[in-house]
This record gives C-alpha cells, sequence and structure tokens, in this order.
C-alpha cells in the first residue's frame, strides 16, 4: 500500500488520504481524476481495470482502491 500512497500523495498533494473516505462524494477527485488515477495504477501495479470496477464504490478511499487493486492482482 505504500506505492499507492506515495501516488496518490504525488498526484494530489491537498488531499489527506489517511483521513478521507468519501473522495468521490465530497469532491475530492472527480471523473477526470479517477481516469488519471486508473492510469497510474494500471502502469504501477500491472494490472488491467476493467469496467466493472469502474464505480464509485472503488474510488472512495485509499483503502477501497487498494482492496481494488489486491483484487485484481
Amino acid at each position: 500500500m505504500d506505492k499507492l500512497r506515495e501516488i496518490l500523495e504525488e498526484n494530489w498533494p491537498d488531499i489527506d488520504f489517511d483521513e478521507e473516505d468519501q473522495l468521490l462524494d465530497s469532491g475530492l477527485m472527480d471523473s477526470v481524476s479517477v481516469v488519471t488515477l486508473i492510469g497510474l495504477l494500471e502502469d504501477e501495479f500491472d494490472i488491467s481495470i476493467s469496467m466493472e470496477y469502474i464505480q464509485p464504490k472503488y474510488f472512495q478511499s485509499m483503502d477501497t482502491i487498494w482492496e481494488m487493486i489486491e483484487e485484481l492482482q
């Protein structure tokens, strides 16, 4: 999860990913952010994020993002 934290903090430095659990619902991240993040995750973790996973529930927090990565590895 350290690499995920590094990616998130490098690209969205104003967000406290340890505290936020409603990244999309709160408006801290939007659809453009999610598309950017998907590309970064696919490259870094050598995964393919299918349409099945492009849902808000997978992008609400660092924990939900990490759970998705683990499912796809």
